[in-house]
């Protein structure tokens, strides 16, 4: 057996534990043994050793809410008329600099290159975080994702959004994203603030469990984009498994959430980091957001799951996603931010053997110069050391600065 020993303290996405080691066999890509130092057997034949001064060893990160648009600005037509080879070819930067930056899973939620860039990382040919892609998501017809200075037809073809009304409809869209190569389902049970004013509840109840049936029937998760009460009752009552944004939480929603076990990806950072626009409409929401919102998830103890809903242009650049783990410090404490980031967002993705440093899992780890309990932003691209995806070592350099 080949390995690589880490010395270091330990967060395992739950404890932490100080003076701890960690051995991964690099043959499989899984954690050999792991623990205090005094109860963990080091091979006397590893290939290498990994040890500093503060070093701290964690789960590989997980963001459940990302968007690989190959875009330069915040835009929907730049969304939609970028080429997908442009896409493509930009989406290789960001995922690498995502890998560096200690992320070794994501979750693109709507793209129009997501399970292409999958296969990609997954074969090999290019460096990355794994993905679990939605391709495309779901909206209705003229909803906030459909670019209605385009005839529908064009829009359609451009968009990154399947368009379907009607339960039947919503279910075929389904089996095109399965086609397609989805590992989850995206929708959009609301519109955002892209039309002005108060967000739309999008796509009627009756379609929505059509698409929860649908997916579920083939063995995949929904996420459902809600802004407003009426739109999150609505995906609640569908059985969506992930609420994404979560805008209009009351004290019965919050419960609902909790006691359905539903994953909420609040994706605090580009609302803290949002400029006033002049929609007041916009701008009671996301303090709401940011005020009662948090307050009514910390007390019903909902499933708080990190999701940055960054794109990979301007305020939103991958590699810099630890951003949204930092966010929700803010309002959770650092231990359940990290928890969010690792061991509840691999339980959201669906992915068993991650999340956790545990014996028999796989090798995901991130370490970082510092203790992120103490304060998070240790998790900035310039304080990781070295990450591991499946065993593999990664020595982070300019890139993720």
């Amino acid at each position: 057996m080949t390995s690589v020993v880490i010395k270091g303290s330990i967060f395992d996405g739950r404890d932490f534990l100080e003076d701890g080691i960690v051995v991964v066999d690099e043959a499989s890509g899984l954690i050999a043994d792991c623990g205090k130092a005094s109860d963990v057997q080091v091979p006397k034949d590893a290939r290498k050793t990994i040890s500093g001064e503060r070093f701290t060893i964690l789960p590989g990160l997980i963001d459940a809410h990302v968007h690989f648009f190959g875009s330069t600005r915040y835009d929907l037509m730049e969304w939609v008329t970028t080429p997908d080879s442009l896409v493509a070819l930009r989406s290789v930067d960001h995922l690498r600099r995502l890998l560096y930056a200690g992320f070794t899973a994501v979750r693109d939620l709507g793209s129009k290159v997501g399970p292409h860039l999958s296969r990609a990382v997954n074969e090999g040919v290019i460096e990355g975080p794994r993905i679990i892609s939605a391709a495309k998501s779901l909206a209705q017809t003229g909803g906030d994702d459909d670019p209605k200075i385009l005839p529908l037809d064009i829009a359609q073809r451009l968009s990154y959004s399947y368009y379907c009304d009607g339960p039947w409809e919503a279910r075929k869209a389904v089996r095109l994203c399965i086609r397609d190569g989805a590992e989850v389902i995206k929708v959009y049970a609301s519109g955002s603030f892209a039309q002005g004013g108060k967000p739309r509840v999008q796509l009627t109840v009756e379609e929505l469990k059509a698409i929860v049936d649908e997916a579920h029937n083939n063995g995949i998760k929904v996420a459902a984009h809600a802004y407003g009460e009426a739109a999150l009752m609505n995906a609640i009552e569908a059985g969506v498994d992930s609420i994404e944004h979560g805008i209009g939480l009351t004290s019965e929603i919050a419960a609902q959430i909790k006691k359905k076990g539903t994953f909420y990806v609040a994706t605090l950072s580009p609302f803290l980091a949002s400029k006033p626009s002049g929609n007041k409409d916009r701008e009671t929401l996301i303090k709401r957001h940011l005020t009662q919102d948090m307050d009514l998830a910390k007390d019903a103890g909902v499933k708080i799951t990190c999701g940055s809903d960054f794109i990979g242009a301007e305020n939103e650049m991958h590699g810099q996603n630890y951003l949204e783990v930092v966010s929700i410090a803010k309002y959770f404490g650092a231990k359940a931010a990290l928890t969010a980031a690792t061991e509840t967002a691999a339980d959201c993705l669906g992915l068993s053997n991650c999340g956790k440093i545990k014996k028999g899992f796989d090798a995901n780890l991130v370490v970082v110069k510092g203790n992120p309990l103490e304060n998070v932003e240790v998790l900035a691209p310039g304080n990781i050391q070295h990450v591991l995806k499946m065993g593999r070592i990664y020595t982070p350099g300019p890139i993720a600065s």
